[in-house]
C-alpha cells in the first residue's frame, strides 16, 4: 500500500479489536498470552494482526523465538491505541453520568502547589453552577502527568512540559513559578539557627521527590552549584504527606513549595529553615492538547481556572507565622 490518506483506517478495515490486541501485545510480548488475555484463540489473534499488516503494507511487530516486539510502526499504533481506548472509556463515563442526572466527568492532573489553592478554588466555583459534575484530580509530578495527558487519561493538566516532548502538540498557558522552601520539625537541631548553608543541612537525612522530577533536579543542581556533596541518606517519594510524616518523626529535612508548607506545616510541629538564596522551579501552566476538544465540564473547569488566574484571586494559603524565614 502507498501513502496513507485521511481515511486509511477504513481502507485497511481497522477495528477496535486491533487496538485491544496492540495493548495486549505491548503488555505480554507474546501472541499466545495476548490472545488469552482477550479471550481469543491464538490463530484468530494471529490472523487479525497479519491481515492488518497485509492491508497496511507495513509490518508492525518483529517476530522472534521469544514472541513479538513492536517496531517503530508498532509503537506508533500502540501509543494511539492507548489514546483512543482511553477516550472511549471517558465517553462511557460521560454518557453514564448524564444518564444518571449528573453533568459529566472531568479528569485533571496537577502538580502539588496548584492543587492546594488554585484548583481547589476553581472546583468550588464550578460546583456551584454544576453540582453534578464529577471531577477526578490526580496529583503527581510533571514527567508523569504529561504522558498521561497524551494517552487521553486526563482532560488537561496544571503542570510543566519537560524536555523530550513535542511542544507543538500542546497548548501551554503560563501561570507562574513555584517558590520552594526547606522544612524540618520543631525541635530539630537546626531549627534555632538564623542562617544556614547547604553544608549545615547535608549531614541530615532527607526526603525528596524522585530523581528526574523538576523539584529534585533543582535541589540536585543547588548542591552541585555550591560544590557540596548531596545527602547520603535520601528517601525518594512524590507523596508530600509521607515526606512530612518522616520530617515530623525524625531529623529528616524536605523541600516543598511555599504554598504547600503554609497549608500543611502547622507551626507547632514544623519549621521553615532560613536560607540565603531564593529558589524556585520553572513556571507551570494550564496544559491541554492542541487538537483536543474538551468536554463541556472540562471546558467549564478550565474557563474558571483562567478567570481565577486572570484576576489573581487564587486564595492565599494561611501563613503560619514564618515571616522571619526567608524563602528558599
Amino acid at each position: 500500500m502507498g501513502v496513507l490518506d485521511e481515511n486509511w483506517f477504513l481502507h485497511v478495515r481497522l477495528k477496535l479489536r486491533h487496538f485491544q490486541l496492540f495493548l495486549a501485545l505491548d503488555e505480554q510480548r507474546n501472541l499466545h498470552r495476548a490472545a488469552a488475555q482477550l479471550n481469543m484463540s491464538q490463530p484468530a489473534a494471529s490472523k487479525l494482526l497479519s491481515d492488518l499488516e497485509t492491508n497496511l503494507g507495513i509490518r508492525l511487530f518483529d517476530r522472534h523465538a521469544r514472541g513479538l516486539t513492536p517496531n517503530w510502526y508498532g509503537e506508533i499504533m500502540i501509543r494511539h491505541a492507548h489514546s483512543i481506548l482511553s477516550a472511549l472509556r471517558h465517553t462511557g463515563e460521560e454518557l453514564n453520568a448524564l444518564r444518571d442526572g449528573n453533568a459529566g466527568t472531568v479528569a485533571v492532573g496537577t502538580v502539588m502547589a496548584p492543587a492546594v489553592t488554585l484548583l481547589t478554588s476553581a472546583i468550588e466555583r464550578v460546583h456551584r453552577e454544576r453540582p453534578g459534575l464529577k471531577i477526578r484530580v490526580d496529583v503527581d509530578v510533571s514527567k508523569t502527568l504529561v504522558p498521561r495527558l497524551l494517552e487521553g487519561e486526563l482532560d488537561f493538566a496544571i503542570t510543566r512540559i519537560q524536555a523530550g516532548f513535542d511542544i507543538e502538540r500542546f497548548v501551554f498557558e503560563e501561570i507562574g513559578e513555584e517558590e520552594l522552601c526547606f522544612v524540618c520539625r520543631q525541635g530539630h537541631p537546626l531549627a534555632d539557627k538564623t542562617s544556614l548553608s547547604l553544608t549545615d543541612m547535608a549531614d541530615y537525612p532527607w526526603t525528596l521527590q524522585p530523581a528526574g522530577a523538576l523539584m529534585r533536579q533543582r535541589v540536585d543542581s543547588l548542591f552541585l552549584h555550591h560544590q557540596v556533596a548531596p545527602p547520603s541518606q535520601i528517601v525518594d517519594t512524590a507523596d508530600v504527606l509521607l515526606s512530612l510524616a518522616l520530617v515530623d518523626k525524625s531529623d529528616t529535612i524536605t523541600v516543598t513549595t511555599r504554598e504547600t508548607a503554609n497549608l500543611l506545616c502547622a507551626p507547632q510541629r514544623f519549621h521553615l529553615l532560613p536560607f540565603s538564596e531564593a529558589l524556585s522551579v520553572q513556571p507551570y501552566g494550564l496544559v491541554s492538547l492542541r487538537n483536543q476538544r474538551l468536554s463541556p465540564g472540562a471546558a467549564a473547569l478550565m474557563s474558571t481556572l483562567r478567570d481565577i488566574i486572570a484576576l489573581g484571586s487564587s486564595p492565599a494559603a494561611p501563613h503560619h507565622g514564618c515571616d522571619n524565614d526567608r524563602a528558599l
